[in-house]
């Protein structure tokens, strides 16, 4: 089968990401001795600065790994909380009924760099200095800014000017936008990763890690984030200026947290996600109901395949929005059960259905958000944030596109992580750090009563959804992809071509994709489209004809523009194996 590019095996390590640089970056760390858990932590670092339109030090970072020598499967949860100060009733005080995407209001503890710090901290084994030198080095003597994050910067240039001052002193060279492909630097970001790395001094390693978080949540990152939230108002998405509610308080009482995988058997092996703080789970229950469907059936027959995935992603998406939050009762074991999954299959018709269905596990009634049951439709603002690559409007929103790192070592050792947030083009630059916070809290509904329901402290769901696949012999992939709500629609067709169809990792990310915008959307203005389906024109005319006369609003996009996976891991006789995804034109997968 033709591929864009050759599947890579071999037997010393493999790192796969978004971008060339990381991929680069994690590859040498492997090289020099380190494991899977240093190398992702190098490449998420060097990912923080080269894709500052798709994630930041300050943005939010789950991580899933696996430790080879005990089979051990865990995540790390670097999903930062609401601030003590973030209740509802301080946003309806303010006269908002949503939390603005962007600016001050949304911002929540920066979770990524203390997620990296902790994963290191538990499984790495090289000093701090060799695996965050690289991004300092990046940030000190620049690197070629991708084509998108240059249009990023046109796009909300004027915003800068106006009413981002840090942002545009940052990012608008001289005044003016940078060219794509030229050499950009962040010299205050390098400085700011210098001084986290002094606070450990010639400490022994576990010791400056600790050193290092501690300047970060404790110390004058925290004190720079306070002062500029709570000194400071900037414009956002409302069209007002406000200050902000978090503080250094918050982010002094947060951290990294592990916690066990949510796991589902699926095509014999097993499928690991992040619990359902984050919508990882909702893959798992695509994947059960497909099962109980018979998918290895579909799989001749493209029509029926984009037109089953789609109807079951609508499905499980509905009980995402109805049961899914940082709270203690989410049904997860009946939403992920056989029996509940071959009642949902049974809602899966010949033609594209009406509405949102959520189910009732155990039979609680589902509850949904009053936006939702009024089946908001699709704006204006949801042909200006575009399907693949993210467009940016003027004042900085964003479907969520983010970034992805995948690894595997010599001795089997897998991550998969899916950094994001801290966006250049919705957080304004924090004075004297070179980086921006994330914007995650707008996923709250500040509406009392549902599962992501705003409340102090409390986790935001997250779009952000690494994945493995294990197999019994300790054999599987890392695995995962930008795109906010549609990661966990495009890993769908990925995982049946790969696990059902025997696709190789490389075939199976450059076939044909979709999905579905039927789903409701996670950020700010938390629209869908009825019967919404965006699919690449190489599923062909008569395919795409076809799913229309089902009663799909079907969106053709050009023939490269969905999804950008990758994937690392081992084969059962033990080679190591990686691919990357060609579109957008940086992502990358390296190894030997």
């Amino acid at each position: 089968m033709f591929t864009t590019r050759p599947e890579l095996s071999g037997t010393v390590g493999m790192v796969a990401s978004t971008h060339w640089l990381a991929s680069a970056v994690g590859m040498r760390t492997l090289e020099a001795g380190g494991n899977a858990f240093d190398a992702a932590a190098a490449a998420g670092f060097t990912l923080s600065v080269v894709e500052p339109h798709l994630n930041g030090p300050g943005g939010d970072a789950p991580i899933l790994g696996h430790r080879a020598q005990d089979a051990h499967d865990f995540v790390i949860c670097g999903q930062g909380t609401a601030p003590a100060a973030a209740t509802i009733e301080a946003y309806r005080d303010l006269g908002l009924d949503l939390v603005p995407g962007t600016g001050h209001l949304a911002a929540v503890v920066p979770g990524a760099f203390g997620a990296w710090l902790d994963l290191l901290a538990r499984y790495g084994t090289l000093p701090l200095a060799d695996v965050l030198g690289p991004a300092i080095g990046y940030a000190r003597d620049g690197y070629p800014l991708v084509p998108a994050a240059a249009r990023t910067i046109a796009t909300v240039a004027d915003m800068f000017a106006e009413h981002w001052p840090t942002s545009a002193a940052t990012y608008l060279t001289g005044g003016r936008v940078p060219e794509a492909g030229a050499r950009f630097r962040n010299p205050q970001l390098a400085d700011t990763f210098d001084r986290l790395l002094a606070a450990g001094g010639r400490r022994p390693r576990e010791e400056q890690i600790e050193a290092a978080r501690r300047a970060f949540y404790e110390g004058f990152v925290a004190e720079a984030v306070d002062a500029f939230q709570s000194g400071v108002a900037v414009q956002d998405s409302s069209g007002r200026p406000h200050t902000g509610l978090l503080r250094g308080d918050d982010l002094a009482a947060w951290r990294a947290t592990e916690e066990p995988t949510t796991a589902l058997r699926f095509a014999g092996r097993t499928v690991h996600k992040t619990g359902a703080w984050g919508q990882g789970p909702v893959l798992l229950q695509q994947l059960a109901v497909l099962e109980s469907l018979g998918v290895e059936a579909l799989l001749d027959d493209p029509v029926e395949l984009v037109h089953t995935v789609v109807e079951v992603a609508r499905l499980a998406f509905a009980d995402r929005e109805a049961w899914y939050g940082d709270v203690p009762d989410v049904p997860l074991d009946t939403l992920l059960s056989a029996d509940y999954a071959a009642s949902r299959a049974r809602l899966v018709g010949p033609d594209a259905a009406e509405g949102l269905r959520p189910g009732s596990p155990d039979g609680r009634v589902p509850r949904l958000a009053s936006a939702l049951r009024e089946a908001r439709g699709s704006t204006a603002l949801d042909e200006q944030t575009g399907v693949g690559e993210p467009t940016v409007s003027p004042i900085g929103l964003s479907p969520g596109d983010t970034c992805h790192v995948d690894v595997v070592d010599r001795w089997g050792n897998r991550v998969s992580a899916t950094p994001s947030g801290g966006w250049l083009q919705s957080s304004p630059v924090v004075p004297g750090l070179g980086f921006a916070l994330p914007t995650r809290a707008q996923m709250f509904w500040l509406e009392p009563g549902l599962p992501n329901s705003l409340a102090p402290g409390k986790r935001p769901r997250t779009t952000l959804s690494p994945a493995m696949v294990l197999d019994d012999d300790g054999s599987g992939i890392a695995f995962g992809t930008p795109g906010g709500d549609q990661q966990d629609q495009w890993t769908v067709p990925f995982l049946l071509r790969h696990l059902v169809g025997g696709a190789g990792l490389q075939a199976a990310i450059d076939a044909p994709m979709w999905h579905s915008t039927d789903v409701p959307g996670s950020f700010y203005p938390r629209t869908r489209t009825p019967r919404g389906l965006v699919a690449e024109s190489r599923l062909g005319p008569d395919v795409l004809a076809a799913l229309a006369a089902r009663g799909h609003r079907v969106e053709t996009v050009g023939p490269w523009e969905l999804g950008r996976l990758s994937a690392a891991g081992q084969r059962s006789d033990g080679l190591l194996v990686a691919a990357a995804n060609a579109r957008g034109m940086q992502g990358y997968a390296v190894g030997r």
